[in-house]
C-alpha cells in the first residue's frame, strides 16, 4: 500500500537536549522524504546545540556532548533543511505537540521564517492513541509485527513511524488515504501556534488557551488588556507563540486603516 499523495511529505524525528520547547535544542535530526511517485530520500544530521546535553538524557538517545561537539550548529544546517522540507507536509510521532513546535523554535532562531500555513501536518502518534493507545515500540510490534531496533535514534523513530502509518491505512477503512483527512483526524485541537497556547474557537478567532484569560481573543485582549499579551511576548513562551500574537496585533491594526 502506498500514501496518496499530491506533494511529498516529510517523515522526521528529533532527539534533542530535553523537552522544553521554549529552551531545549536539536541535537539530531531526521527526514524521510517520500515523493508522490513513491520515491523516498533519507537525510540525517548531528547538531551540536551549543549547550550541554543532561546525563539524563544522553542515556536515552545516546548522543553525548563528545559526538556533537565538532558537529555544524542547528543554524549552520537550517537552510538545507528548510530546502529539503519545502513544498512538503510534515509527519512524525508526537510530532504536532513537540516535534514541530521545536524544529520551528530552531528555524526562527537560525532567522528562517517557518510558518503554519505552509504545510499540512499528520502526527501518527494521534492515529495509534485514538485506535490502540499504546508507545511507538508497541505501535511498530502492533501494526508491523517487528520489533523496533534502535529506538531513540532519530533514523530508526524516523523510519517506523512512516511504516507505522502504511500500516494504520491498512488496518482501518475509516481511514482516508489522503493528507487533507489525517491532519484532520490528528489534530487535537485548532491551534494557532505549534505548542497550542494560541487556538481557534467555534468562531474562527485565535483564543488564549489557558489561564485566567482562556477562551479570550487575542484581538480583544490586545484592546483591553494589551498587559497581559505584553507579559507573555516577555515571558519564557515559545518564539512562535510570540509571533502569532505579534502578527495578530499587525492584522488588527491593518484592518482599522
Amino acid at each position: 500500500m502506498s500514501l496518496k499523495l499530491t506533494r511529498p511529505i516529510c517523515f522526521f524525528d528529533l532527539e534533542t537536549t530535553g523537552t522544553d520547547i521554549a529552551k531545549d535544542r536539536i541535537v539530531e535530526i531526521a527526514i524521510l522524504k517520500v515523493f508522490p511517485d513513491e520515491k523516498k530520500e533519507l537525510k540525517s544530521w548531528l547538531v551540536n546545540p551549543e549547550m550541554p546535553i543532561p546525563k539524563l538524557v544522553s542515556d536515552i538517545h545516546g548522543i553525548t556532548d563528545e559526538r556533537v561537539k565538532d558537529k555544524p550548529t542547528f543554524k549552520n544546517i537550517a537552510k538545507d533543511i528548510q530546502n529539503f522540507i519545502n513544498k512538503a507536509d510534515l509527519a512524525g510521532y508526537n510530532s504536532n505537540r513537540f516535534d514541530i513546535p521545536l524544529l520551528a523554535e530552531e528555524m526562527l532562531r537560525a532567522g528562517i521564517n517557518f510558518t503554519k500555513k505552509s504545510f499540512k501536518a499528520v502526527d501518527v502518534q494521534t492515529v495509534f492513541h485514538k485506535m490502540e493507545k499504546r508507545t511507538l515500540s508497541a505501535a511498530f510490534k502492533f501494526y508491523c509485527d517487528k520489533e523496533l531496533e534502535n529506538a531513540h535514534s532519530a533514523e530508526a523513530d524516523t523510519q517506523a513511524t512512516y511504516e507505522v502509518l502504511i500500516s494504520q491505512l491498512k488496518k482501518y477503512p475509516e481511514l482516508e488515504n489522503n493528507i487533507d483527512f489525517l491532519e484532520e483526524f490528528t489534530q487535537q485541537k485548532r491551534t494557532v501556534d505549534f505548542a497550542g497556547f494560541i487556538i481557534y474557537n467555534e468562531k474562527n478567532e485565535a483564543c488564549v488557551s489557558f489561564g485566567k484569560h482562556k477562551g479570550k481573543s487575542v484581538s480583544s485582549l490586545w484592546k483591553e488588556n494589551p498587559a497581559y499579551l505584553k507579559w507573555m511576548l516577555n515571558a519564557d513562551f515559545p518564539m512562535y507563540t510570540k509571533k502569532v500574537i505579534n502578527e495578530i496585533q499587525l492584522e488588527s491594526l491593518n484592518t482599522k486603516q
